[in-house]
């Protein structure tokens, strides 16, 4: 990573003889961070662990919405009283902290419960996951934009990506080399042990960034609480009102994964090893992380939009080629399909990450992220209670309402302002 002293000049005096150290270090805890993803994922390992605890199937529906929602909502809540700290590391540690507790209980329910106990202790440990995770993503973007510059935090996030991706396919092949579902869940558990010991790597990591203080706002007790302030921003801010608009309309990119499956089940070309979900992951983290992570740092606009018409041409491809006799049960095409949504949300991903850091300086970029992560539970939730209701009649109607959504991102998109170098 080069530093360019034009971006340069964006930073405090005090971060700019530490861009390059503190880039690295981010990209380390990250990466961390990213190892434990893979594990304590609620799309592939915990429901397979869920089920094969005996827990009721009932418990899995739960998974995603608490990591996703639990993560988003209680970030405008928490916003002003990350404002109000002059150093905003110690609040990512804290949460890098708490999401190490949590995984440590999930392997702890992973060796001991069974059953109903055993369901109700995982989804416990996942809230608090995902609350402590809320803590990390708020300040994990604001501090990224205090010490690294405009042009370089894209390729942060790429790379840290890229080595998720590392992780990911190393761990599919190993639970594939392993027997894939006919694991045990002793094997689960001393992963999430580990996990927990890569969280509480990241934070001792993330703590040594050399962050310049800022300037703290105080916590104003007396005037308009964080939903007051929400309304306000949403009503006076064209751009976020977009932006939050748009990355609603991204979730086509994160929504319409499961379904794939669910249609390929059905049609006998399943994808049955929790190996192999893992893998796809991986191979989409490895080929799209760089490559998409340049794309962000040159226009993450461009990167959004591209993203959401991706996604929906791949769906419209899957559906149709489902239509062709002989075809629709070839055990490639949803696994196939599966992999192309994997890729281009990743791209989705780090566009929408880089262009919400870029948008905004300072505290607004604090209030930018809260806001609009909290704003995204509210919607996730809405899109999915919707796309469940559809899936009820087939899962290609909750397909074609995800499709036609990734068109309207993009239209949205095309509203918004370049948010790149300058």
């Amino acid at each position: 990573m080069s530093d360019d002293d034009a971006d340069a000049e964006s930073l405090s005096p005090e971060a700019r003889p530490h861009i390059a150290a503190n880039g690295v270090r981010q990209m380390a805890a990250q990466a961390l961070q990213s190892v434990g993803d893979q594990v304590v994922n609620a799309k592939t390992v915990l429901p397979w662990l869920v089920s094969a605890l005996g827990a009721p199937s009932a418990f899995v529906a739960f998974l995603v919405p608490i990591r996703e929602s639990g993560s988003m909502l209680p970030q405008a809540a928490w916003a002003p009283r990350v404002r109000s700290r002059r150093v905003r590391k110690w609040v990512w540690v804290a949460g890098a902290t708490g999401q190490a507790i949590a995984t440590a209980g999930l392997a702890l329910v992973a060796a001991t419960a069974s059953g109903t106990v055993a369901g109700i202790g995982v989804l416990a440990a996942l809230a608090v996951f995902a609350l402590a995770r809320s803590l990390s993503s708020i300040a994990s973007k604001d501090v990224l934009g205090r010490t690294v510059p405009k042009g370089q935090r894209g390729q942060i996030k790429g790379a840290t990506t890229v080595a998720s991706a590392a992780v990911a396919l190393t761990l599919g092949l190993a639970l594939r080399a392993w027997g894939g579902d006919g694991l045990g869940t002793g094997v689960i558990a001393a992963l999430l042990g580990g996990a927990a010991l890569a969280w509480a790597g990241g934070a001792a990591i993330f703590a040594t960034i050399r962050e310049p203080a800022g300037e703290a706002t105080p916590v104003d007790e007396d005037g308009p609480g964080w939903v007051r302030q929400s309304v306000e921003l949403w009503r006076g801010d064209a751009v976020f009102r977009k932006f939050v608009i748009a990355r609603a309309l991204l979730l086509v990119s994160a929504l319409s994964p499961p379904f794939v499956v669910t249609l390929g089940v059905q049609q006998g070309a399943g994808l049955s090893s929790l190996g192999l979900f893992v893998i796809a992951q991986g191979i989409a983290g490895l080929v799209g992380g760089r490559v998409f992570g340049r794309l962000a740092d040159r226009s993450s606009r461009r990167l959004m939009i591209g993203a959401s018409l991706a996604a929906s041409a791949v769906i419209v491809a899957y559906l149709g080629l489902l239509r062709v006799p002989g075809l629709g049960e070839t055990a490639w095409l949803a696994a196939a399909t599966y992999l192309l949504l994997a890729l281009v949300h990743v791209g989705a991903r780090l566009a929408r990450k880089t262009y919400v850091v870029d948008i905004a300086e300072g505290d607004q970029r604090t209030q930018y992220v809260a806001v609009a992560n909290t704003m995204m539970g509210v919607l996730l939730l809405a899109v999915g209670a919707v796309t469940a209701a559809l899936a009820m009649l087939g899962g290609e109607f909750a397909l074609v309402l995800l499709a036609v959504l990734g068109v309207a991102g993009a239209v949205v998109g095309r509203g918004l302002p370049e948010a790149g170098r300058t």
